[in-house]
């Protein structure tokens, strides 16, 4: 089992709580550093998964963890006639919400406050079902994964792009310094809140990533599991069906 990763160690609150709160602090900083952080390619990462997503012709679409809703934007090039953006943090889906209305998608995107854990859908809802660097962030990641596949419909997707660790040689090495060492530096030096950033490159190092991650779809129910490595490895697409 991975090692429990918490935002603020010295917190009396729970995952959830302090995630939440973690979220709505950097809220603001958020897009700029993620551009910093990635070098950009989180783009063309979000890009991927829209592109796989297309091939399904979705009509419904539900994006947990959807942050500022840069893939639930993204999205809307699948052609699906609804997309629900979902978060706990009520700060990153108001930055998200700015950003729909600039685009004028309010009558394809809804940005809605909710608990990956406990969807206020019903079973059977949604034609597809998007992660975007958000899974690594469930309290309590069986249940969450439990969830989606409630709501999926039958021979629904789900697609989810999270962080991954380099198996090989320099990559493992450069990415261990560079999450460590830039990472946290780089959200101290940008940020309001550098802990944050301390925090998402411990979560992303202890993570179950790979077949590992596989393994977890699969035993909560998916079929026809996939992981695509992304950019040497540091992160990875994973595609899974509903039976």
């Amino acid at each position: 089992m991975p090692e429990k990763v918490t935002p603020y160690k010295d917190s009396d609150l729970g995952k959830k709580e302090q995630v939440t709160k973690m979220f709505d602090t950097i809220s603001k900083d958020y897009d700029g550093l993620n551009r910093v952080i990635s070098f950009g390619i989180d783009i063309k990462w979000r890009k991927r998964v829209v592109a796989l997503l297309k091939k399904e012709a979705p009509q419904s679409i539900l994006d947990i963890a959807t942050g500022t809703g840069d893939l639930a934007i993204a999205l809307v090039k699948t052609g699906a006639k609804k997309i629900v953006g979902l978060d706990i943090s009520p700060g990153m889906l108001a930055v998200g919400k700015d950003k729909i209305n600039h685009k004028n998608l309010d009558d394809t995107i809804e940005m809605v406050v909710g608990d990956s854990e406990k969807l206020s859908f019903a079973d059977n809802s949604f034609d597809a079902v998007t992660v975007s660097f958000g899974v690594r962030n469930f309290e309590t990641l069986d249940t969450g994964l439990a969830e989606i596949l409630r709501v999926l419909k039958p021979k629904g997707s789900l697609v989810i792009l999270e962080t991954s660790v380099p198996s090989k040689t320099p990559f493992k090495q450069g990415y261990h310094l560079y999450t460590k060492y830039m990472l946290p530096l780089i959200g101290k030096l940008f940020s309001k809140d550098n802990s944050a950033y301390g925090y998402l490159s411990e979560s992303a190092a202890v993570f179950p990533h790979g077949e590992t991650f596989n393994n977890i779809l699969r035993k909560t129910g998916f079929i026809e599991v996939t992981n695509i490595p992304q950019t040497f490895g540091v992160a990875s697409i994973y595609v899974a069906k509903k039976a």
